[in-house]
């Protein structure tokens, strides 16, 4: 636990000299909610009278925190270390890739809730955003997201040897994640084509799932979804285990 929690405090000061994690994963789902509130928060989605801009960006949004941490944050980092041999270093040493990665997920993950907490706050003191679903079962659920989009952040930081191949890995990887599962255009506004690419990814099942239970809406894909995060979840940290570089 003291190593644990030593390596902690050296990896959280590492990760605030470089503000890339706060600028994307806070300051840009902010601000989109920001726009959003100010030009159309209380009107309600064309064709669906039912649910307001606000309420179907509130849980699409929390993902983008999401992304930015998982596919950004943990990739380069790794592949930072091992470009300049620092994980060499660690290979002689009692530190183990399980405690390494793990080290570094939580670091991503408190970015994450930190970018969560801020938007739910802005959302609800400066828009009165309110949530009508099950709050408890939406905190589940978000953390089920989480878990699974760090696991496919893992899988890159284990393989990618250099920052070049990160950069290119984590680029094709974290922008049609961002762009084509909802986070940042409704998925409802895509054509159907772009509808059945857009299901192929985690985290368009995720954000079915977040914005179902945010809106108190129960859907027969729900368990569905559930399924498909728990399964990226589990093989996702196997493979990251698995096939870790030292260098």
């Amino acid at each position: 636990m003291k190593r644990m929690m030593t390596m902690l405090k050296v990896e959280g000061k590492l990760a605030l000299r470089c503000p890339d994690g706060l600028i994307f994963g806070v300051g840009m789902p902010v601000g989109v909610l920001c726009l959003i509130g100010i030009i159309a928060g209380d009107q309600t989605v064309s064709g669906q009278s039912s649910y307001t801009f606000m309420e179907s960006a509130f849980a699409s949004l929390l993902t983008v925190g999401i992304c930015a941490t998982a596919f950004m944050g943990l990739p380069l980092t790794f592949a930072d270390y091992r470009d300049k041999k620092i994980l060499k270093h660690f290979f002689v040493t009692p530190i183990s890739p399980m405690l390494m990665l793990f080290i570094q997920v939580i670091i991503a993950m408190l970015t994450a809730l930190l970018s969560s907490i801020i938007v739910s706050a802005v959302a609800i003191f400066g828009f009165g955003y309110q949530m009508q679903g099950n709050v408890w079962a939406f905190i589940g659920a978000y953390f089920l997201v989480v878990l699974s989009m760090f696991s496919l952040g893992m899988i890159i930081a284990s393989l990618c040897k250099t920052v070049k191949i990160a950069n290119v890995v984590t680029t094709f990887v974290y922008f049609p994640m961002l762009f084509l599962s909802g986070a940042t255009i409704p998925y409802e506004l895509f054509p159907s084509f772009l509808q059945n690419i857009a299901n192929i990814l985690p985290l368009t099942h995720g954000i079915k799932l977040l914005k179902d239970i945010s809106m108190g809406v129960s859907s027969e894909h729900m368990f569905f979804s559930i399924g498909i995060l728990v399964a990226f979840t589990i093989v996702g940290c196997v493979i990251s285990v698995v096939s870790f570089k030292w260098e």
